[in-house]
């Protein structure tokens, strides 16, 4: 078997998780690994990998798993599309994703590549369960709870902020879809806790949501990368009413994350060029080996 040749960009909690769930998968294999910092100070986890800072770098590659901020997610993957190389990302701000699909599309096109956007667990694919229950009970209401847990992609907004030493971001689920966001920092010297918190609560990652900002001695102490949601779909099949569908789970994060990306970086190779989400990629096409195998065992 011909493994995938997959690079990881970006070496924080999630990049930490792909390299366990690429190492975990029977058909890849790991091009190296692309951070800032280069080779400076690997962690020794590392050590058997190449380890650089730029991706051109690296012995061929088929496909690049983005582990960075949302917020620079266009960037990489123009640039790397650009070289030939399939993409897949965990773009993690909701009313961007159609803008984004569309920009990275033409980019995919131009260079006969795939980019999947979007392909953690919400979005990605809690939005796969959203889309069946959407056809098994065409009308109706989803109501979509997260948590309680760390965001962290609101973490990581609140870390950008500046003055913001160590920032934990928690989603508390206060029923009907509907959540609060509590915000745990420490600040660096010299800021003002008032101004601060109101940058962080005037953020586009909060500013829908009611958002409370707290000052703490130590972030570390409040930290727990435990997440969930619970997603309930009540609605009407044909015309008969009160079809009633309830998901839920309780994840690690970054774990759950990463290894929706590794999935989803396998999908990239079965799909013809253009950028795509995850709802419109087959399921089965997540699996690694032979499709009819898979066939005969789950349907």
């Amino acid at each position: 078997m011909n493994k995938v040749r997959a690079a990881i960009v970006g070496y924080g909690n999630i990049g930490h998780y792909v390299l366990e769930a690429l190492q975990a998968a029977p058909d890849f294999e790991i091009a190296g690994v692309v951070r800032r910092a280069g080779a400076d100070n690997r962690p020794e986890e590392l050590n058997e990998y190449a380890v650089v800072k730029d991706i051109q770098e690296l012995e061929r590659v088929d496909v690049a798993i983005l582990c960075t901020p949302t917020r620079s997610i266009e960037k990489y993957a123009k640039e790397i599309l650009a070289l030939g190389i399939h993409t897949v990302d965990s773009f993690d701000i909701h009313t961007g994703i159609t803008d984004l699909r569309r920009t990275l599309d033409v980019e995919a096109k131009a260079h006969n590549r795939v980019s999947i956007i979007s392909a953690g667990w919400d979005p990605g694919s809690d939005s796969i369960v959203r889309t069946l229950l959407e056809a098994v009970a065409p009308k109706g209401i989803t109501y979509t709870n997260f948590g309680p847990g760390m965001s962290m992609g609101h973490t990581v907004a609140v870390k950008a902020i500046e003055g913001v030493k160590a920032a934990l971001s928690m989603t508390i689920p206060t029923g009907t879809g509907i959540h609060r966001r509590m915000v745990y920092i420490e600040l660096n010297e010299g800021y003002d806790f008032t101004k601060v918190s109101a940058a962080i609560q005037a953020d586009p990652y909060f500013v829908k949501d009611e958002t409370h900002v707290k000052l703490v001695p130590s972030v570390d102490a409040l930290l727990d990368m435990g997440h969930g949601v619970n997603l309930t779909r009540k609605g009407v099949s044909g015309k008969t009413q009160n079809q009633l569908f309830e998901f839920t789970m309780r994840v690690n994060n970054p774990a759950l994350t990463a290894q929706v990306l590794v999935c989803v970086a396998r999908a990239t190779m079965r799909q013809q060029p253009g950028c795509y989400t995850m709802v419109e990629i087959p399921v089965i096409d997540l699996l690694p080996g032979d499709r009819e195998t898979w066939i005969g065992h789950l349907v």
